[in-house]
């Protein structure tokens, strides 16, 4: 069986590709020969990486090729649909999917956080691009509900981010084990975003004073050289010390930095999610409903949001102390929600699966 897959793969967004590392281990398990084809942004990194097939996602000639001789087409997962971030993902994305129904495949829809939607064109043209998708599925009921709201009258069923999917205990980080870090350690992963609110001061702020009560803190850039560089601002704003990971390290490196960690505090919803995976307590800081809705499907701490003045510095002290005072307690209840949708995530494969096979009888 022959899959392309598409997605905002290839752009050091280590997020967005765990995405992709976990789809295709999710559907290597279902069948171990499957030929996979990615979009991506930098093919020569994505083959090399995954052991996959890719093609240049800008060169419509080489995607059509791909497409055309697939046996059906994934969209997804991450937030591919909604045009928060820029006017160009909706137009480029139902694009791709309208190609692959023109070229007669069977699209899956796998596991995507859709929205925000703001403009109306956006709304129409995502309505009627997924009315004829072969099957969606969505990571959250935020989603499915917007998709209800814009009119999308197919099944849509919600399933974990492919993310929960991994299994983390054999990933481990020489850079963290060389850091010589001493416990309490606190990861934290930050983006730069628009906003009035000074966030990246109380954050520092809030950091400092965690140090000056026996903390360790490590930033985690999950998106490259961009939150490198944020990462880079809020240590130099704190009068403290930090450690920060490297920028580049792989996805299973990040991923046990995170799980080596005591607490996470971040933005990134698929730090959030490594933490998850790993059954690290986190606090979220939000700057999108995604981050919401995961902290709100973990029961775990949801401190506020970048464009509301409603927390501060003391509240990150206060939140942080509190899941360390009840760390073993706060694990087990992470264990106790996260392992059944981990049992759950890779089942999302086998449906992408079941989708193509019965197109072809």
């Amino acid at each position: 069986m022959k899959v392309v897959i598409s997605g905002y793969y290839g752009f050091d967004n280590i997020g967005d590709e765990a995405i992709l590392y976990a789809i295709i281990h999710a559907l290597r398990q279902q069948q171990a020969d499957v030929d996979i084809t990615v979009l991506s942004n930098n093919p020569s990194v994505t083959e090399t990486t995954y052991d996959v097939k890719a093609v240049n996602r800008w060169k419509l000639k080489e995607v059509m090729k791909a497409i055309k001789h697939a046996d059906g087409f994934i969209s997804g997962g991450g937030s591919l649909l909604q045009d928060e971030t820029g006017f160009k993902s909706i137009p480029y994305y139902t694009g791709i999917i309208k190609l692959a129904q023109w070229l007669g495949k069977p699209v899956f829809v796998y596991a995507q956080g859709m929205g925000p939607i703001h403009r109306g064109f956006n709304k129409w043209i995502t309505k009627q691009t997924l009315q004829k998708a072969g099957q969606i599925t969505v990571r959250d009921r935020a989603s499915k509900q917007l998709l209800e709201s814009i009119g999308v009258r197919k099944q849509i069923e919600v399933v974990p981010d492919p993310v929960i999917g991994l299994h983390a205990e054999e990933f481990h980080s020489s850079w963290f084990e060389a850091a010589s870090l001493s416990h309490p350690v606190i990861a934290v992963s930050v983006r730069d975003w628009p906003t009035n609110v000074d966030y990246k001061n109380k954050i520092a702020d809030g950091l400092d004073q965690c140090v000056q009560q026996g903390m360790e803190i490590v930033f985690v850039p999950m998106h490259g050289e961009h939150d490198d560089r944020t990462s880079k601002e809020l240590a130099k704003m704190m009068k403290e010390k930090s450690k920060i990971a490297p920028y580049d390290a792989s996805i299973e490196e990040k991923i046990a930095i995170i799980g080596k960690s005591d607490v996470l505090f971040a933005m990134r919803l698929h730090a959030l999610i490594f933490a998850a995976i790993t059954y690290t307590p986190f606090i979220a800081l939000s700057y999108d409903p995604k981050i919401d809705a995961f902290a709100e499907q973990c029961s775990q701490c949801l401190i506020g949001h970048v464009k509301e003045d409603t927390w501060g510095s003391a509240d990150v002290l206060k939140e942080i102390t509190r899941l360390l005072a009840n760390e073993e307690a706060e694990q087990q209840r992470l264990r106790d929600i996260v392992a059944p949708l981990q049992a759950a995530a890779n089942k999302t494969a086998l449906q992408a699966i079941n989708t193509f096979r019965g197109s072809k009888n």
